[in-house]
Formats: structure tokens, sequence, C-alpha cells
């Protein structure tokens, strides 16, 4: 074989090689980056409430700042009520508590008739809710009780019960299950069919179909009924320790009436405020991480 007819097969060129290196950001930028989102976030929150409380309380400042006027303005107030203010945790003889003793006294009896309210209300909201037969029989007479008043129960509670304490848990209870049975039952009768179609398909016994499909997809009715609950347990509660007597924040605002401390009366009444919201937000959170965001917050 000749030289001449060997061919030489050209050799790729190299290619050069590139490497990308990402140039991140340190640590201690992004969570000065974070903190800084957070604190925008939080200013923007808190500023219109800041700046909506500062304007109320600077209408009631000049609204209540005359001599003739016949409520205290915030100036006043704090003057008054001071002792009050500063010693929530006081402890006296019988009914001389700090406003932190009477509102756990009423907690005390809301969490046990609210309890009460939220167990046997679910319990008749879901029978209502499943059978035809019992939401006519039962639908009727709910609809009636519910509208009476919390405090009409006051009276026959107490010829009922011979005390005061166990009467005020029962104002709460009849107060309080009305919202929870409706909700519950409103719940339970807009499952969509096709959630009790795939129950029948996979053959689920009572408590199955109770455990895996009514209640997660009842939920948001449910605690929906449960904030309503609640609300209406505080506002029942105050109003029936005024007639009940004892330690309780209904009676310190009774109390302090007949002693015409009107500026105590306002700072229970912004205990009372900041109580009831923070009762509704700890059962909107519970609800919303039961439901897992269906139930809103």
């Amino acid at each position: 074989m000749s030289v001449t007819n060997l061919k030489l097969k050209p050799q790729a060129a190299p290619q050069p090689s590139a490497q990308v290196i990402a140039l991140g950001h340190p640590a201690g930028l992004r969570t000065d980056s974070r903190l800084a989102r957070l604190a925008a976030q939080t200013v923007t929150n808190l500023l219109p409430l800041i700046v909506t409380l500062t304007l109320f309380i600077l209408a009631w400042q000049l609204v209540c700042s005359s001599p003739d006027s016949s409520l205290p303005a915030p100036s006043r107030v704090l003057e008054e009520s001071w002792e009050l203010i500063v010693h929530p945790f006081y402890t006296g003889q019988g009914v001389d508590q700090g406003l932190f003793w009477h509102v756990f006294a009423s907690l005390q009896r809301v969490a046990l008739g609210y309890a009460m309210a939220a167990a046997v209300g679910v319990a008749l909201g879901t029978l209502v809710g499943q059978s035809a037969l019992a939401m006519r029989g039962l639908d009727p007479i709910f609809q009636v009780l519910r509208t009476v008043p919390p405090l009409a129960w006051l009276p026959l509670s107490l010829a009922a019960f011979q005390d005061g304490n166990p009467s005020a848990i029962f104002v709460i209870f009849i107060t309080a299950i009305w919202p929870i049975i409706i909700n519950t039952a409103v719940g339970i009768r807009n499952i969509p069919q096709d959630y009790r179609n795939v129950a029948k398909v996979l053959r689920l016994n009572g408590f199955e179909y109770f455990h895996k499909i009514m209640l997660p997809a009842a939920a948001p009715y449910i605690f929906t009924g449960l904030r309503i609950g609640i609300g209406l347990s505080w506002l029942a509660i105050v109003a029936a320790e005024m007639l009940i007597g004892g330690v309780g924040i209904g009676f310190f605002i009774w109390d302090a009436w007949n002693s015409s401390l009107i500026s105590d009366i306002i700072v229970a009444l912004i205990y009372v405020g900041i109580v009831g919201f923070l009762l509704d937000r700890i059962i909107a959170l519970i609800g919303r991480a039961v439901t897992r965001g269906t139930a809103n917050a």
C-alpha cells in the first residue's frame, strides 16, 4: 500500500469547557432580607390599627375632657383605675380580687358550658343532618328554642340547680349549642353525593363513614358554628354573672356600677373585648389546622 493512499482523519478540535459558578448571597444578607420583609409586613398590618386607635383615643379625650362630662376621659380612666390596671393578680377577701381572677373564673364557666355544647351540638347536628326523620322531628323544636334570649333561661336554671355556678354553666350551654347544631346539620346535608357513593363502593361501616367521610367534609361548617358559639358563650356569661354574683367579670362590672366606678367598668370592658377576641382567634386557628385551611381564620 502506498503512502499516498493513506488519508488522515481530521481530529476534532478540543472544545473549551465552561464552568458556571453561582454566586449565592451570604447567609447574613438572606436573613437580613427576610427580617426586613417581616418588619415591613408587620408595619403594614399594624399601622392602620395604630392610627385608628390613636384617633379614637384623641376623639374620646376631646369629647369627655369637659368637667360636666358623664363619662371619664382616657387620662381620667388611667388616673382613677391605675391600681386596678397594674395589679391584675391582686388577691383579697371574697370578691375583692384582681381582674385576672375575675376573668379566670368566667373562663372556667365558659370552658365547661362550651365543651358540653360542642359535644352535644355536633352529635345532634350530625343526627339532624343525616336523618330526614330526625330533622322533621327535632329541627322545628331547635328553631323555636334558639330564639329564647339567654338570660330568660337563668331563672329556670336557678330553680333547677339551686346554685349560681351550675346555673351560669347551663346558660352558657343552652346559648352556645344552637349555632353548633344548625351549622353541623347544614354541613352534613351538603356532603357531596360522590363522597357517599365512594363510601358505598368501599363498604365503609357507620363509624368509618362518620370518621373518614362525614366529619372531614362537614368540618368547615362545624367550626363556623363553634366560632359563633364561643362568641355567644362569652356574651352570655358576662350577662349571667351580673345576676348570679360571685367572682366573675360580669359581677365585677355590675359591682363597679353599683359603686359608681365608671373608670373600672371601662377597664373591665377592655378586658372583656380582648378575651373575646382571643377566644375567637383560638377556635379559628384550631379550625384552620384541622380543616387544612378550608375553614377561614
